[in-house]
């Protein structure tokens, strides 16, 4: 059996940024997607949201890409949502999602980070995180 540790941050948001992850039923999404994982053989460390995105920290498991992870994540918990019928509008997440690798020593303060989404949010859109994240990062294009 491999021993892997590899943990990755992920922001996934939803289709047309709509506000669909709403305050109150945030806890019963987060509750699922990490046993979801579980069931997976991976581990959701922290989640948080806000209406129109998710962060997650996660502990990646030795023989699943980081493409299926979220394919597993995101299509599975889109699904679970519309079945339970938590939202009004269908839900779905956007394609893109973004993805960091993350060191031991950078974790208390991506956990950090990411349970004070509301209060980051108040000085910054996910707009204005998203394009910063591909500038930061290097990536070839613009827009999230």
């Amino acid at each position: 059996m491999p021993f892997v540790n590899v943990y990755v941050h992920a922001v996934c948001g939803t289709k047309s940024r709509e506000d669909l992850i709403r305050k109150d039923i945030r806890q019963q999404i987060f509750e699922y997607i990490k046993g979801n994982a579980l069931m997976k053989g991976f581990y959701v460390d922290t989640i948080n949201a806000m209406d129109d995105h998710m962060h997650m920290i996660i502990d990646l498991k030795a023989d699943i890409s980081i493409a299926k992870t979220m394919q597993l994540i995101k299509g599975e918990c889109s699904h679970w949502i519309n079945k339970q019928g938590l939202t009004q509008n269908k839900f779905e997440w956007a394609d893109e999602y973004f993805v960091e690798s993350l060191s031991l020593d950078s974790l208390d303060r991506v956990r950090k980070y990411i349970w004070n989404q509301e209060e980051h949010h108040r000085k910054k859109t996910f707009a204005e995180e998203c394009e910063e994240f591909l500038k930061k990062y290097n990536f070839k294009r613009s827009g999230c």
